[in-house]
């Protein structure tokens, strides 16, 4: 049965997620929205047996163990047969600075170490093309093999004994061995040297990258991983910031909720950017302020859609793939994801409270101007016209449509920060302007979103429904949490959408039924809101728990099961690792305390 104790490697152009016993088990190519062409996560219907990447042990497999190189996204797997033999099989992307820039090949690098005894191993390098449906040509060279895919070639370059990979039959590991798969290009060194200069240099770009964050002094390897997963879901040639790099990974089982999450959501990239902001790792978001900006440039009368492709396409139709029977057979496997058609209006928001910081951040190499401050008041101006109208909301409804507190809110939020930055550029007029439509939108939202009978604010306008994006309103500054209605709001959600640790999104039915799972991102939700509350202690209990649901690499998907603690939901989701950033710098000990 599939499980999601995966592994993520990458080097912020293509990823690829390995199971327990070193199996690739997805790893789209040539980048994340590619074709999947290992894709047994999701079982292949016509090919079972394929659509791995696959090291097995001659003497059968007796245990295996798992970890990240520290502070790295290098993984190694050790694996122990019936016989005490043992081996180390340690994967990762190249990323190094190399000629003054980034080095990131498309190139995964699989280096087999053996450990004790004597061990034998099978490699099944079994590809697969066209999602799941084609098995590949091979030819073979003098120290490689070729894997002819539709649309591109895949090259193997090994010091293995060719004849054994290709015809899978088991060979003694009796020194290192490496394996490089990538595109078809010659190699002009030695493979072994090849691959330790890039381990060493890869590990040691990242452990320069993790020195220079600002950690929390508690829960420092938790947020240290989940900074490091976000850095892998950006798509560095753009900016794009994926929501997670899988498709179909289904919000739970047997209810048809499978999507397709690798791609771009403006709101999720925000949270992201945030987060990472925080921690010092600013180049992200000024990659990804550029990506919006070029998106902008080009849409039609400066709308904005929930989400975009890596490079900015606008339409991702989805379809439904026969070709895969799906994760632990749950159907549909999308490819594409129709919420590129709605309207959320939450996102002018998000794009305007990303790129503020620009203009109030000194680490930035380059600041927000007043250029920049005119092209985000093109956002503002829509969101001034869309705060009171309908749309999908932020949880992305297709059944029907809503004037969406959060929505609300976050127009409001667009106005409020172009109000700060115009403040902060000296445009004394257009600060005005700002202040006095933020001011509007503020007292209309108060007066809408407070429900006097259920007493807490609701998740429309005019409305009494709750959900979990309410725990925000603090945190985006609509109210102070020193607001009774806060604090009611808060306590009735506990009542309502919490289960011990676990806090649904919202409880009642949608166009796919009553949620069965907890939405992962709402309990860190809940955590910073009771914090601000002064309710630290609950907090750090509530958030200890669900750094436990973790796993065993530090991972988290987008739900979980309340009734197992089970990860459900499209992984690793970096709405998830945001949120463990956010509550482990809210919750912390300071350092001051600690000494």
């Amino acid at each position: 049965m599939n499980s999601l104790e995966l592994g993520l490697i990458g080097n912020c152009g293509f990823c690829a997620l390995i199971d327990e016993h070193a199996e690739v088990a997805w790893c789209c190519l040539p980048r994340f929205d590619a074709d999947p062409v290992f894709c047994s996560l999701l079982d292949p219907k016509d090919h079972p047996d394929r659509g791995q990447f696959a090291i097995e042990l001659a003497g059968g497999l007796a245990s295996s163990a798992q970890h990240y190189q520290r502070n790295t996204a290098i993984l190694t797997t050790r694996l122990r047969d019936r016989n005490g033999a043992e081996i180390e099989v340690t994967d990762f992307a190249p990323r190094f600075k190399q000629y003054g820039r980034i080095y990131r090949p498309t190139t995964l690098v699989r280096r087999l170490r053996p450990v004790s005894g004597r061990p034998g191993v099978t490699v099944r390098l079994r590809p697969l093309g066209d999602y799941g449906k084609q098995v590949p040509g091979t030819t073979a060279g003098s120290n490689h093999l070729r894997y002819l895919l539709p649309g591109q070639v895949l090259r193997l370059t090994t010091d293995a004994p060719l004849s054994a990979i290709a015809e899978e039959t088991p060979f003694l590991l009796d020194r290192e061995t490496v394996l490089l798969l990538g595109p078809d290009e010659s190699l002009s060194e030695n493979v072994d040297k090849f691959a330790r200069r890039c381990e060493e240099d890869t590990a040691a770009y990242w452990r320069e990258w993790a020195r220079y964050l600002a950690l929390p002094f508690e829960w420092q390897e938790a947020v240290i991983r989940a900074a490091i997963t976000l850095k892998l879901c950006e798509y560095e040639d753009t900016g794009a910031i994926l929501a997670a790099v899988t498709t179909s990974i289904p919000e739970m089982a047997g209810a048809g909720r499978n999507w397709d999450y690798r791609y771009c959501w403006l709101r999720d990239s925000y949270f992201a950017v945030n987060a990472l902001n925080r921690l010092g790792a600013t180049a992200t978001m000024e990659q990804f302020i550029r990506y919006v900006e070029n998106i902008a440039a080009h849409s039609d009368h400066h709308r904005l859609q929930p989400l975009y492709g890596l490079s900015g396409a606008a339409q991702l139709e989805e379809r439904s793939l026969a070709s895969f029977n799906g994760f632990r057979g749950s159907v549909p496997v999308r490819v594409g994801n129709e919420a590129w058609k709605q309207h959320q209006h939450d996102v002018y928001g998000a794009v305007v409270l990303a790129a503020a910081q620009r203009f109030f951040d000194a680490r930035i190499e380059q600041p927000g101007d007043e250029v920049l401050f005119r092209r985000l008041e093109t956002h503002g101006d829509i969101a001034l016209n869309l705060y009171d109208q309908p749309d999908s909301g932020l949880w992305e409804r297709r059944d029907a449509q809503s004037v969406s507190t959060y929505s609300s809110v976050m127009c409001w939020a667009a106005c409020d920060r172009l109000a700060r930055i115009a403040q902060r550029l000296a445009l004394a007029e257009r600060a005005r302007k700002w202040r006095a439509d933020a001011d509007r939108l503020h007292k209309v939202i108060l007066t809408r979103a407070w429900n006097d009978k259920t007493r807490s604010f609701s998740s429309v306008l005019d409305g009494d429904a709750l959900d979990a994006s309410l725990l925000l309103l603090a945190d985006l500054g609509l109210v102070p949490a020193s607001d009774p209605r806060f604090a009611a709001t808060v306590e009735r959600i506990s009542r309502e959408l919490r289960h011990d640790e676990y806090v649904f999104r919202y409880s009642h039915s949608d166009d796919f039924g009553k949620p069965h799972n907890a939405f992962t991102l709402c309990s860190f939700w809940y955590c910073n809101a009771l914090a601000a509350l002064g309710r630290r202690d609950e907090a750090r209990t509530i958030f200890e728990k669900m750094l436990g649901h973790r796993t065993r690499l530090g991972l988290l998907s987008e739900h979980i099961d309340p009734s197992n603690g089970e990860l459900w939901g499209n992984f690793p989701q970096t709405y998830s690792m945001v949120g463990i950033i956010q509550s482990a710098l809210r919750l912390s000990t300071s350092w001051e305390e600690a000494f």
